[in-house]
């Protein structure tokens, strides 16, 4: 349980990788995106984890090899007073900086971040980006809940 007042989304964060971050930031850029959404009652779980943990996940809950920069599980359980468990946003930050590196980004590994928490938690709101359509509405979503603009 946290102090959190109750309009407040509970954003609980397991940091098990080695790379110094913000994690305030993606606190504040989670509760933002849950509050702008509605959805200030749930609590959300946000895990930072290494290339080896994201590939094993990425393996056994996608059936895709390697790592990525983010996964959504999604979870939508009561958990007791009007709380609603939304699930976990997997993060991979070593796995992001290389994205950011390598691909010319036009933003920092911080801001990076901020995209793939609000990306994660978009998608456990049941946003997705297969069609063009529902991808320009994530897409506006993300850039006004991170502040990054994905090209």
């Amino acid at each position: 349980m946290t102090d959190d007042p109750p309009d407040t989304p509970a954003v609980l964060v397991s940091n098990r990788q080695g790379m110094p971050l913000d994690e305030g930031a993606l606190v504040a850029a989670a509760r933002d995106c849950l509050v702008a959404e509605g959805r200030a009652g749930v609590e959300l779980s946000v895990s930072l984890v290494e290339e080896g943990e994201m590939a094993d996940l990425h393996q056994r809950y996608m059936g895709e090899p390697g790592p990525t920069d983010v996964l959504s599980f999604p979870l939508g359980e009561e958990a007791g007073a009007g709380v609603v468990l939304l699930g976990d946003v997997v993060i991979c930050p070593p796995f992001a900086e290389r994205e950011v590196a390598g691909k010319g980004h036009p933003h920092d590994l911080d801001a990076e971040l901020r995209l793939l928490v609000v990306h994660g938690i978009l998608h456990l709101l049941g946003y997705g980006h297969d069609e063009e359509g529902e991808r320009a509405e994530m897409w506006a979503r993300q850039e006004r809940y991170s502040g990054v603009r994905v090209p």
